[in-house]
């Protein structure tokens, strides 16, 4: 028998023992074939010959896609081969030479490689078509997404993973050289090195999370502590402490708290706390490291995701902030259907140049007041009082010197700012930086031209009459959309949104694996342990309660340190960009919770069966 029919029949004979190392591979396989031949679809290639935003980003997240997937599948691999070592050894014990059991173990793993990279794409190709019309839906695209099937995406995916199997195949090649039998046998016995717990480091810990978690809270633009130490290298110290504080909290703070816990005899005492704490212990010294890993990836996951999704989820306000009416024309009026029309205006405007109380010269447009509290009516605003008031796009009191009661003048006058708002009632370059007067003193002032404002119901669906209506003006320049302008911006954040959401999937399911592979493993290991509690009369469903604690422990620790961390790191980004992320980031944050619970039942469920078979 040759050593590829040996392997072969390996595989064949042990589908059920190897199941979860195919999957891994299977999913990871699934998730990158999909995205390229969504990259390479002829419908996505038309959006990103309008659109370079979006090639942009698909080429950057092919990338990060890449690098992920590679970890990823050596991490798997890892837990692989750790499970088979004690395998490696019989062979050796039996007399195999060293060099044919490193050959068996290099076509085993191609084998299984090759296998998964066959199913992964065919269910890869299944789902194209789901999610390129998500994709596209995002985009605010009417695109009829068919199944996609893209050679340039089977060639990629081929040369990709077929080098990473290739190096993970080296990798069993080499474990038959880098470990003595006994190393082999006592493998799965092995966890990570215990790190020592202390008060001291616990309170270091606690100290380091406690002081990132200021600098991200605090209010950057007023801080006296960011402007010390510089607006770059602040997020930097601050993700230095995150990740130290973060190992600190399960090296030490938690082993720290568990040790307490334990020394509590009425808890400790009652039912299998003892048995659940001792466990919990070993477990969380054991795997500091990988809990750490696990914490600061899912944090960044939640980070990016809220981010984005906050982006999606605010395009259509602040594209409405930007274009308050749904057309503007400069100069001329427009022929425009009455059909859905709201209202319509025209509004004479002048310029202005002032000099500030900095010495600056300052241009804004200048309206009278009556023209802007009628605006202000029509589009169900609020008007600002004040003899003098200020409409600044992009004002805020946090960037900006410029505060209420501020001086300008000119030659002839001295201007006093009553009032300073955000709240545009004119489009476009227009309405950014606009002046209100009274109507006394505007009838003084040279009229520089008249703007002509229409809104529309169902603003967003009006792409086509914006298409039509541009063609009247001579220069584009002139005419402002709200529509155009929304329906540039929903596509990059759209895309933005699928490619964020997309890695964000990846980066959950891949920490949820890699968790559900630590304790199964550890299961494996414990099942001895709950053969002899069962023997001594402990009940099954005590046993399934301290199964379904211990596990909780491992799970509950890193996603409640990751939404502690992403909470904190998209707090800094809705002060930064000025935004009301509330409502978005809890979505989000939910959905991410849901999926991992749905990791926690699931992981449970198999651990309680996985210590069962020990049970006679």
């Amino acid at each position: 028998m040759t050593l590829f029919s040996l392997a072969r029949k390996n595989v064949m004979r042990n589908v059920s023992s190897y199941s979860l190392y195919i999957a891994s591979m299977m999913f990871a396989i699934v998730i990158y074939f999909t995205f390229v031949t969504l990259k390479y679809s002829d419908d996505i290639y038309m959006l990103t010959k309008t659109n370079t935003r979006i090639d942009g980003i698909m080429n950057a997240s092919s990338i990060v896609l890449i690098c992920f997937v590679a970890i990823f599948i050596f991490y798997s691999n890892s837990f692989f081969m750790k499970k088979r070592k004690k395998e490696v050894a019989l062979y050796s014990l039996l007399g195999v030479r060293k060099r044919k059991i490193g050959m068996m173990l290099f076509l085993e793993n191609m084998i299984i490689g090759l296998l998964a990279l066959v199913a992964g794409m065919l269910i890869g190709f299944l789902l194209s078509k789901g999610l390129l019309t998500i994709l596209v839906q995002l985009m605010g695209y009417s695109v009829v997404a068919d199944f996609v099937f893209s050679p340039e995406a089977v060639k990629q995916t081929v040369i990709v993973f077929m080098l990473l199997f290739t190096v993970t195949s080296l990798q069993g090649y080499r474990v038959i050289y880098q470990f003595s039998l006994i190393d082999l046998f006592h493998a799965s016995k092995k966890g990570e090195p215990l790190p020592s717990a202390s008060a001291f480091s616990a309170f270091t810990g606690v100290v380091l999370l406690a002081i990132a978690y200021y600098l991200s809270l605090t209010n950057i633009f007023t801080s006296k502590l960011w402007q010390l130490m510089g607006y770059l290298t602040v997020p930097i110290v601050v993700i230095a402490l995150t990740i130290l504080g973060t190992f600190l909290l399960f090296n030490s703070v938690t082993v720290y708290a568990l040790l307490l816990l334990k020394k509590m005899h009425n808890w400790s005492w009652k039912g299998l706390n003892a048995v659940t704490t001792s466990q919990l212990l070993y477990r969380i010294r054991a795997n500091a490291k990988s809990l750490t890993i696990i914490s600061i990836l899912s944090a960044t996951t939640i980070t990016a995701g809220g981010a984005v999704y906050s982006i999606y989820y605010m395009t259509g306000e602040t594209t409405k902030s930007a274009n308050p009416n749904t057309f503007m024309s400069v100069g001329e009026p427009l022929d425009v259907p009455n059909e859905e029309k709201v209202y319509e205006a025209d509004v004479p405007y002048a310029e202005l140049e002032l000099i500030g109380e900095d010495g600056q010269t300052y241009r804004y447009t200048v309206i009278s007041r009556s023209e802007y509290e009628q605006l202000a009516t029509l589009q169900q605003k609020e008007a600002v009082d004040g003899e003098y008031v200020l409409l600044s796009a992009y004002y805020s009191e946090d960037f900006s010197d410029m505060k209420a009661g501020v001086t300008f003048t000119n030659a002839s006058e001295t201007i006093t700012i009553d009032a300073i708002t955000t709240e545009q009632v004119l489009n476009g370059f227009v309405g950014m930086a606009m002046l209100v007067v009274p109507d006394e003193q505007f009838a003084d002032m040279e009229v520089m031209n008249i703007v002509y404002v229409y809104t529309y119901e169902n603003e967003k669906e009006q792409q086509e009459l914006s298409e039509q209506l541009a063609t009247q003006l001579d220069d584009e320049a002139n005419f402002a959309s709200f529509p155009r302008d929304y329906a540039a911006s929903i596509a990059g954040a759209g895309s933005l949104l699928f490619v964020g959401s997309f890695l964000g999937l990846v980066f959950l399911t891949a920490t949820g694996s890699i968790i559900y592979f630590k304790v199964l493993t550890e299961a494996e290991e414990d099942r001895d342990k709950y053969a002899v509690l069962r023997k001594i009369g402990v009940s099954k469903r005590m046993m399934l309660k301290t199964i379904a604690q211990q596990v909780g422990f491992t799970f509950m620790l890193p996603l409640i340190a990751a939404l502690a961390h992403g909470a904190a790191a998209l707090s800094a980004f809705s002060q930064l960009f000025m935004m009301d992320v509330m409502k978005p980031v809890l979505v989000w944050m939910a959905l991410y919770v849901a999926v991992y619970a749905l990791y926690y039942v699931f992981t449970v469920w198999n651990f309680y069966k996985l210590t069962k078979r020990g049970i006679v």
